[in-house]
């Protein structure tokens, strides 16, 4: 079973909004047995979701309300077959602190062909945080085919 893990700075905003529609995606494509998971790498834990994160998933139908923030561990890079980061900080840091894991740590927009990172919302007004989400729900979409061929030959191995 493929495990996609998304990484972001504090795991409020961003990754959870990519797990929610990820998680949506597979559903559509009756991919059932798959694990999504995010967390951050400034995380606080015992935080939920940004507001306004929570808002603009429940304008596309998804609930991500009862989502607590976790702080990025080894153990959770092991146990994911693709890590998916927002921004080249991010990833950079993960391949440096857990250089096991380097070959499964990408951006997110390499999965569409591109290269950069998603602008973080926090703390601006509720038009930002649409864009983040249209920007994720894009990215996952035109790489679609890349998510899943990259995590399921992980997972294979």
């Amino acid at each position: 079973m493929p495990h996609v893990l998304f990484i972001c700075t504090a795991n409020i905003c961003r990754s959870p909004v990519a797990m929610g529609l990820l998680r949506r995606r597979l559903e559509e494509e009756e991919k059932d047995d798959w694990t999504v998971t995010s967390a951050g790498t400034w995380a606080q834990l015992e935080r939920g979701a940004a507001r306004n994160s929570i808002r603009v998933m429940a304008e596309r139908g998804i609930d991500i309300g009862e989502h607590q923030a976790r702080l990025v561990t080894g153990e959770m890079l092991a146990d994911a077959d693709l890590v998916l980061c927002m921004e080249r900080g991010h990833a950079e840091a993960l391949r440096t602190e857990f250089p096991e894991a380097a070959d499964k740590v990408y951006l997110l927009s390499e999965m569409a062909g591109r290269q950069y990172s998603i602008s973080d919302p926090y703390g601006l007004p509720l038009p930002e945080y649409q864009l983040m989400a249209t920007d994720i729900s894009d990215l996952i979409e035109k790489g679609f085919s890349r998510i899943v061929e990259l995590a399921e030959a992980n997972a294979g191995q």
